[in-house]
């Protein structure tokens, strides 16, 4: 219950009204006076404790029973559909002949009003491809550099990194998009020349797992339209996918790494500068990779999923 600031009674002063007037015998008059309101507002409490019980002390809607000049039913049908015709409300007013505060009303009740609640939502679409390595997203993610202790630990603001010209590290990330298997490097720049030496990182790291990959699938960067990571696809025997503009979500695998990176690495700890965050993602990616349960792959590691035996982990385990 929303009770107005105002209010001289609630639930508990309407109980105490009865309470004195009921049982302790006091007088009608003498209760308003120490409570502070009217003798007509304890009259109205006590018939209706006398006719509902406790229950009559609780606030009742202030709709009226009756309206008896409501818009019809069926003329709220037809604005509705009319505004599923894709008319607009001004329309609907004419067409119907009803005020456009009227129209404006019964649509935003029925959560017509913007022109988007008229298109369904999309369905999501999730894909997962059958086997490791048919599929590796890859992606970049900015991070500024700084040589002490950054403003999401401190709160500090003043001197920024970038600002005193510390400049930025770019990380460089690939998951593979059936076994969650991640790679990741921060490297000095987003060129061309470091997505391709990225590219060949990651390739050799899947390689060592015995994982061999054929498609590769970016974002519309620069540096993933170039004409060398065109050439070095190529070269490599990789088909090469670029996602829809604006549609992160077709890249989301590597989209929710970075994020999870960014919780768990990135912004984990009070590292002292950038190179000792640099340091930790290594054996960061290494506890991701090995120990740590993914939420979809039934709370078992991304390694889980190459079906090796217990001599061939112990092999590949370092």
């Amino acid at each position: 219950m929303n009770i107005h600031r105002n209010a001289r009674t609630t639930p508990y002063s309407r109980a105490e009204i009865v309470r004195r007037v009921l049982i302790l015998h006091e007088t009608p008059s003498a209760v308003a006076t120490a409570l502070g309101v009217s003798c007509r507002t304890v009259a109205k409490w006590l018939a209706r404790y006398r006719a509902e019980g406790k229950a009559g002390l609780v606030d009742r809607s202030s709709r009226p029973r009756r309206i008896p000049r409501a818009t019809a039913a069926d003329l709220v049908d037809q604005v509705i559909a009319a505004r599923r015709q894709r008319l607009c409300g001004k329309q609907i007013a004419a067409m119907l002949r009803l005020s456009p505060a009227t129209v404006s009303r019964i649509l935003r009740k029925a959560r017509l009003s913007r022109a988007r609640d008229l298109d369904p939502p999309e369905p999501v679409r999730r894909y997962e491809r059958d086997h490791p390595g048919e599929l590796i997203h890859i992606d970049i993610k900015k991070l500024g550099r700084f040589d002490r202790v950054g403003h999401r630990i401190t709160g500090d603001r003043t001197g920024q990194s970038n600002a005193r010209g510390i400049g930025w590290e770019f990380v460089h990330v690939a998951i593979d998009d059936n076994s969650r298997l991640a790679f990741s490097q921060v490297l000095a720049n987003e060129k061309k020349e470091s997505a391709v030496a990225f590219l060949h990182a990651a390739l050799a790291y899947y390689r060592s797992l015995g994982i061999t990959v054929t498609r590769v699938m970016t974002d519309n960067g620069a540096c993933y339209k170039s004409c060398a990571f065109r050439d070095a696809c190529k070269a490599l025997g990789l088909k090469h996918i670029r996602t829809r503009p604006y549609t992160p979500k077709t890249n989301g695998k590597a989209e929710r790494f970075i994020q999870t990176s960014l919780r768990e690495w990135a912004y984990a700890r009070a590292y002292p500068t950038s190179e000792h965050r640099k340091d930790a993602l290594e054996p960061w990616l290494h506890n991701y990779n090995w120990h740590r349960p993914h939420g979809s792959l039934q709370s078992q590691p991304p390694i889980s999923r190459l079906g090796h035996n217990e001599n061939n982990l112990l092999r590949l385990h370092n």
